[in-house]
This record gives structure tokens, C-alpha cells and sequence, in this order.
């Protein structure tokens, strides 16, 4: 049987790779932008639509914020010691997210990628607004474990950006051994990946680390059935 300290060490090394990896693409991401110099774009530009690069930059500074904030949001001892910070942090997030995803649907549209990466990050930007007014809603509504669900989803949409970026570094790893293989292969299939696996990292850990633990509370705490055949 697993100790409840070993398994808090294994959720605190989780954080702690989430915050980590979260934190260092942000910086990494933001950085080119911090010039305005499109020519220091890590996306491939539109040259025909002059606000590309903007609605790219719109879309990445507060995404990066967002990935920034997100692992302190679900540091439970941060949220207990400092509800009020929390909360601030929250509206900050939501805020970012919401002119994040809006300049999102822009650059997406005028994304030189190809079809099917533009209706990948469609609907990934829909996914993403849809789990953010769910989680403002149920907050607002004072349901707790419900916004931290919805959050969880959330926050897993914003770190497909992570994955992301993990698929393409081994995608050119791949294309070193294959050179044969396409650049534009390689990205469509980081877009979907990072999609499809953040997805379901987020709903194994709502079913496996959320859910079940108020399902066996529940049980423990449940009256014993009384015996069949004992009548009041």
C-alpha cells in the first residue's frame, strides 16, 4: 500500500515539473516578442496580412501569463493561507485568457500552416473559453469542486502550449534521423498531439485524483445499511 507521504512527495514533484515546464516556455515563448521585431517570430508570419504579427502577439503575452499563474492556482496551501491573492490571481487569469484566446481565433485565421492546424487551434480555442466561463460560472454559483474541475480542464487546454513544443523538439529530433520527414507533418501532428494528450492527462486526473477521493469519502462517511430483516 502506497503511504500518504509518498504519495504527497509524488504530487509535489508533479507541481513542481508542471510549474517548472509551464514557467520556462513562457519565458521562452515571450522573449522574441518583447522587441516587436516580427522578423524574431518563432510562427510562421502571414506576409500578406499586416496584423498577423500583432494578433500574434496579442494572442502569446497573456498566454504566457496565464501559463504562469496556472500552477499557483492549485497550490493548495497558497490558496489556504491567501484566499485573497487566489481570487486576485483568478480575475488576473481570466482576463489574460479571454484576449489570449480572442487574438487566438485571429492568428489562426491567417495561419500559413495549413487547414487542419487552423481548425486544431479552432477548437482549441473554443474548448478553452468554453472550460473558462464553466469554471467562472460554478465559482460564481459557490461550487467549489466543480470550478476546480472545470479549471483543471482549463489549465490542461492552456498546457497543450507545453506539450507542444515537447512534440515539435522530438518531431526535428525524428527529422535529423529522417530528413525526408516534412516540417508541416511535424507540426500538425504537435498540434493534435498536444491537444489529444493534455486532454486526457486532464480527465485521468479529475476520474483518478479528484473525483474518487470524494467518492470513498462519501462511502466512509455514509450511515451502515441496516441488516435485512430488521424492522423499525
Amino acid at each position: 500500500m502506497t503511504s500518504p507521504v509518498s504519495g504527497r512527495v509524488r504530487r509535489q514533484i508533479a507541481w513542481a515539473a508542471v510549474a517548472v515546464s509551464a514557467i520556462g516556455i513562457a519565458v521562452f515563448a515571450a522573449f522574441p516578442y518583447l522587441g516587436g521585431d516580427p522578423a524574431q517570430s518563432r510562427i510562421p508570419l502571414n506576409d500578406g496580412v499586416a496584423y498577423h504579427y500583432l494578433s500574434v502577439v496579442v494572442h502569446g503575452m497573456p498566454a504566457c501569463l496565464v501559463l504562469f499563474i496556472g500552477p499557483f492556482q492549485f497550490a493548495a496551501k497558497l490558496r489556504a493561507r491567501n484566499p485573497k491573492l487566489h481570487r486576485v490571481l483568478g480575475r488576473v487569469y481570466v482576463v489574460s485568457m479571454i484576449f489570449a484566446a480572442v487574438a487566438a481565433l485571429v492568428a489562426a485565421t491567417f495561419s500559413v500552416s495549413g487547414a487542419s492546424v487552423q481548425f486544431g487551434f479552432y477548437l482549441l480555442t473554443a474548448a478553452w473559453l468554453y472550460t473558462i466561463f464553466q469554471g467562472y460560472r460554478s465559482i460564481r454559483a459557490g461550487q467549489i469542486q466543480l470550478h476546480r474541475i472545470w479549471m483543471i480542464r482549463n489549465y490542461a487546454l492552456s498546457f497543450a502550449a507545453v506539450a507542444l513544443r515537447i512534440f515539435l523538439a522530438i518531431g526535428l529530433a525524428l527529422q535529423g534521423v529522417w530528413p525526408s520527414l516534412p516540417f508541416h507533418e511535424i507540426y500538425n501532428a504537435s498540434v493534435w498531439g498536444s491537444i489529444a494528450v493534455c486532454a486526457v492527462v486532464a480527465e485521468y486526473f479529475i476520474i483518478h485524483k479528484t473525483l474518487a477521493p470524494l467518492v470513498r469519502k462519501r462511502q466512509r462517511t455514509a450511515p451502515a445499511p441496516e441488516p435485512a430483516g430488521v424492522s423499525g
